[in-house]
């Protein structure tokens, strides 16, 4: 059961690069939603409690946020291994969240020692041994990094004491029941199959030459835009995928195709639907496409 005052909220970091830390302290109202909880440890903000406390694994912990990619060995902090101190938290926490692809599922950390290297619950997609013991609490935040606020929603909504429904990774639906795809701005190029013409343009389609992976990519990151203003193909870069268990992958910014067509089909779309669809949209030409949406000159 979560305190009934503030629940407890204990972030701790394994092998990461700080970013989802970073990002979410860009979050506008970053202390009004702390406010909702007693902050026992953060690895940058100050707290009642320091790094040494948190290691002798005695404080209460209703929250546990997981940052980084996790490994069995290794990795210690004054003198005692990192994971059996994310373990012994994950034991008393009534939610566990794990805050990144590093955490969620291994990560670019993983590429280093994929053997030893995954995420907390999750090496890619599937279970590790630790998944079992923790799938009751599990709250998966994929994203390199997270938009803070992504974890402003789960947070709150444990702090309001809301049911979070979740997919079959611990995702929440609200957040990942969509695609990167969803809400872009180029949706119009892609439906009529127009390419852009380079980087940082605004017009024309990332998907079909420079490999922007939106259209199979779970997240709502063009529902909920980064700074409120822009995200990745809005400001004319395609999407990397980076909320799914196979990130990261190579060869970014090309599309691999088979015989001209994408190998990769949008999520859900049939190959002989997408065939045909290509077929008839081709025979088109419009005008509009073929301009800029801003005339420079002018």
């Amino acid at each position: 059961m979560l305190d009934a005052k503030r629940p407890k909220l204990l972030w701790l970091q394994s092998i990461t690069c700080n970013g989802n830390t970073h990002s979410f302290l860009n979050h506008p109202d970053l202390f009004s939603i702390l406010s909702h909880f007693e902050l026992i440890h953060h690895p940058v903000l100050e707290t009642s409690y320091s790094l040494e406390d948190v290691i002798h694994g005695e404080l209460a912990c209703d929250v546990l946020i997981i940052e980084g990619a996790f490994t069995k060995s290794g990795l210690t902090k004054g003198g005692v291994e990192v994971s059996q101190i994310l373990e012994s938290y994950a034991d008393k926490a009534v939610h566990i969240i794990t805050t990144g692809t590093c955490a969620t599922f291994g990560g670019i950390f993983r590429q280093k020692d994929p053997e030893n290297i995954s995420g907390f619950c999750f090496k890619e997609s599937e279970e590790t041994e630790r998944y079992k013991q923790y799938a009751s609490k599990l709250i998966s935040l994929p994203g390199c990094p997270i938009h803070p606020k992504w974890l402003s929603y789960v947070l709150l909504m444990i702090a309001n004491r809301k049911h979070i429904p979740i997919d079959e990774m611990h995702r929440p639906q609200e957040l990942y029941g969509i695609t990167v795809h969803t809400g872009c701005s180029r949706n119009e190029y892609f439906e009529w199959k127009v390419d852009t013409k380079g980087f940082g343009l605004k017009e024309g389609c990332l998907f079909y030459e420079l490999g922007c992976q939106g259209p199979y990519t779970r997240g709502s990151c063009n529902r909920i835009l980064w700074n409120d203003i822009s995200s990745k193909t809005v400001a004319g870069t395609p999407c990397f995928g980076c909320t799914e268990p196979s990130f990261p992958k190579t060869v970014l910014f090309e599309t691999k195709t088979n015989m001209g067509i994408p190998a990769t089909m949008p999520l859900g779309v049939p190959r002989r639907a997408y065939l045909t669809a290509t077929g008839i949209v081709k025979s088109f030409k419009i005008k509009r496409f073929e301009e800029r949406i801003i005339d420079y000159d002018r």
